[in-house]
């Protein structure tokens, strides 16, 4: 008896020490995770003298506002923003709905030519037609230049697509058996039975098509040149590009830099609204990506 409570303390001991170590890892992971951003933040509220010497880590040094100013007033950039909310919700919507409609129907075995159709979203994982082929179609359908360039091409996701159809494949056929005995349409079983027992997954996979969509830029870079259309992480790739080029010209005395802070702030402004996002929807992030994954 005294010797296995000495092995149960041991094993107490021993899973204390193993979770101060996982903790201790997290911890470091999380912190080296932040890091970068506090340094983006810093630069953006620093002056440009302290930022030249070298001087800015993750505090702020001689705080100037400046750089906000310039973005906040820069209408090109709040133009680009508002297009860009717009753009992600409308994109959400239709893929998730897009979605939602592709893997409903692969859930019954009794559907004619499932394993084909099956076969051919797994073939789409691993190839493509490649980016000229899929300019040129853009092109064919008189796309280019429109808000459907940004949304239809990528409208769905073969992977997400495999996670929804795992998570309705785990839902008890009774359900759907018992709706249907009352009347129920295979339409109206989805919205009101299946759908809202798959809120989790829905969730999880909405803040990947639209954090997919905001961060995105080549697709704008190949479809767009009005600049009225232009999303913001285009923007934002044009600032950069353009501070290269002006680097470039400064080395031969004919165009001035653009300064570090408004690089940096205007990194801020790309990336704070869709990180406020995630708190809203944290609850539902980790349980729907383990259940749609591992079930069915």
């Amino acid at each position: 008896m005294t010797s296995e409570a000495h092995t149960a303390r041991v094993s107490s001991r021993s899973a204390k020490i193993l979770d101060g170590v996982i903790i201790a890892l997290v911890a470091i992971a999380s912190v080296l995770c932040l890091v970068p951003m506090l340094h983006i933040f810093a630069l953006s509220l620093s002056g440009n003298s302290a930022i030249m010497a070298g001087k800015v880590t993750i505090i702020p040094l001689d705080i100037d506002l400046t750089a906000y100013r310039s973005v906040f007033g820069n209408a090109q950039m709040i133009r680009s923003l508002v297009f860009t909310i717009v753009l992600v919700a409308l994109f959400t919507v239709i893929s998730m709905a897009m979605t939602i409609m592709a893997a409903y129907p692969l859930t019954k075995k009794h559907l004619k030519g499932r394993d084909f159709f099956l076969f051919v979203i797994v073939v789409t994982m691993f190839f493509s037609g490649g980016m000229i082929p899929e300019y040129l179609l853009v092109k064919n359908l008189n796309l280019l230049d429109s808000i459907w360039a940004l949304i239809l091409p990528g409208a769905i996701n073969a992977f997400y697509l495999l996670i929804i159809k795992t998570f309705f494949s785990s839902i008890p056929v009774e359900l759907e058996e018992s709706a249907r005995m009352d009347g129920a349409s295979s339409f109206r079983i989805l919205i009101g039975v299946v759908l809202p027992l798959s809120l989790p997954v829905l969730a999880t996979l909405s803040l990947f098509y639209a954090v997919g969509r905001w961060n995105g830029f080549m697709d704008a870079l190949l479809y767009i040149t009005d600049q009225n259309l232009y999303p913001l992480q285009l923007r934002l790739y044009e600032m950069v590009m353009n501070s290269q080029v002006n680097s470039m010209l400064e080395g031969l005395g004919t165009s001035p830099p653009v300064p570090e802070s408004l690089k940096a702030a205007s990194i801020m402004f790309a990336t704070i609204p869709i990180l406020l996002v995630y708190p809203w929807l944290q609850r539902y992030f980790v349980s729907g990506m383990m259940i749609g994954a591992v079930k069915g």
